[in-house]
Parts: structure tokens; sequence; C-alpha cells
């Protein structure tokens, strides 16, 4: 078995559950290549020793592993996207972090979590991506997709933007706000939920628009297809305007036009048994806590 890993290091609340990963992986002979800059935060921090093979960019994975791990939260998970890219490598979330809707597996009893890994007794669930491209074009990377969302929001003034949003060629409405928010299912549990979109189970095949602040208090969140091109036209009093992809963000200068849809390719998580959507959010949303329950 070949396992990828990627981390992000919490001073002592993460050394435990690195150890035991680390330790369990060894005893059973698996091969381990490590994240470059991760292992040398390992290495300085003296959490672990051994020399690994390592890796630095999504050119050094390919299909000959197994899973890649990812040990932190779910801004962790999110960067490990860009590693795994459309490789198919599944990505198994190992939860370091606090709230955690994608890092499933907790630190608790992660030995027996690790086990079904090395047994392959896990399922897979296929997550959507987002693209996203500008006219006119400038400068371009290759790391344009999110799993999580695509925000727009106003950048260096307090005034609001102006959000010319079009489904298919088909006019929408124009959102006069503080941004727009276009989520995933994945998403659906992060800024959109704070925004007051809706929850959506990751299965489903749609995709969510969510306004941040809108002037006009109609404006509510709206739940569309998820093969539906979305162009947007942003205007402003600021000459550029903030875009985010997950926790990668850019601007773009005013009146540029961004086309976001769903990417071709998807991420595939790893589902651990009785580690389930609706449980977590049973836990992390506290829902049906009451004293009568």
């Amino acid at each position: 078995m070949k396992v990828a890993i990627f981390g992000q290091y919490y001073q002592n609340d993460t050394r435990p559950i690195i150890k035991d990963i680390f330790v369990f992986f060894n005893r059973n002979n698996v091969e381990l290549v490590i994240e470059e800059k991760f292992l040398k935060i390992l290495h300085e921090e003296k959490i672990v020793e051994k020399q690994y093979n390592t890796f630095s960019s999504h050119a050094d994975l390919d299909k000959s592993f197994d899973i890649l791990i990812s040990i932190g939260g779910d801004g962790t998970m999110l960067r490990a996207t860009t590693f795994v890219r459309d490789s198919g490598i599944p990505i198994l979330g190992v939860n370091a972090g606090r709230l955690g809707f994608l890092a499933k597996v907790q630190k608790e009893n992660i030995e027996s979590f690790l086990q079904i890994v090395m047994e392959k007794k896990y399922t897979i669930s296929e997550r959507t991506l987002l693209s996203m491209t500008y006219f006119p074009n400038e400068a371009t990377t290759d790391l344009n997709f999110a799993m999580n969302e695509v925000s727009i929001n106003r950048k260096d003034t307090t005034s609001m933007i102006t959000i010319e949003t079009f489904l298919n060629g088909e006019y929408l409405s124009s959102y006069w706000a503080d941004g727009l928010i276009i989520s995933t299912p994945t998403g659906s549990t992060g800024y959109s939920l704070s925004c007051g979109g809706p929850i959506l189970t990751p299965d489903v095949k749609a995709l969510v628009i969510t306004p941040i602040a809108p002037h006009n208090l109609t404006a509510r969140p709206l739940v569309i297809p998820d093969d539906t091109e979305i162009r947007l036209k942003v205007s402003g009093r600021d000459e550029q305007y903030l875009v985010s992809l997950d926790a990668r963000k850019t601007y773009i200068s005013n009146h540029s036009e961004l086309i976001i849809k769903k990417t071709p390719f998807q991420i595939k998580m790893v589902e651990i048994p009785g580690e389930t959507f609706l449980k977590t959010l049973r836990n992390k949303l506290l829902w049906g806590e009451d004293k009568r329950n």
C-alpha cells in the first residue's frame, strides 16, 4: 500500500495524532510519501526522525498512490485537493481542527479507522468542484477550481458592489450586496451556511447562489442544477474586487466577466462506515441537543 500524507501542525494538539498515524503505518509496512514542507516541520519538531520520500506538487502524485491522508481541519482538506486534482486519488481527512465537516476521522480510536483504510472497507463520495474563468483574461492560474465555493467580495471600500447574474445566458438578477457566494453541496456547510444558505447533502446535483448582506432583503439564496453555467459581471466604486476560490484569492478588475461552472472531474472523498454526513450534522451543529432528549 502506498499512502501520501499532507498536514498542518498545530503545536501540541496534533502531535499525538501524527505520531499515532506514523506508528500505525510503519508497523504495517506501508510506503509513506510526505508533503515536503510538512515533513520539514515534523523533523524540526522532532515528531518523526525517519527520512521519507516527499512530494511538493500535484505532478508528484500518480495512480500508484492508494490514498492521500490529510491531517488538520477542513482548510487542510481543501489544500489537499490542490495536490490531488484530477488524479483520482481518494482523500481521507483526519480531524485535528475544530468543527470539521470534511475531516471525518476523529482523533479518538484513530487506529481502528486506519485499519479500515488498510483493509479498504470504506466507500467513496464523489464531490463536485467549480471552475472559474474571467474576461478579459488577466493573470491565469491552473488552480482555477474550488471544492467549497467561489465567492465575490468588495475589496477596499465599505460601498456595496453590483453583481449582474446570468444563468445559462438568461438574466437572473443584479445583486446589490457585499458579495455573492456560488457554493457546491460540499461548501453548503461553509461560508454559504453562515450567510443564510441551505444545507445540501453531498450527493445532490445542485449549486447554491447565496448573496452576502444584500441591500434588497428579498434577495434570497437560490438552488440551481449543477450543470448551469453562471456568468457574473461585477461593478462598483473600487477599481478591483476580490474573488476567492476556497482559501485562494485573487483581485479582478472592475467590469470583468466571470464564468463559473462545474469541472469535468470530481474529488473522491473517503467515507468511513458509521461516520455519515447526517451524523456529522447532528454532532457538529448540535441538532437535537435538548435537555428533554
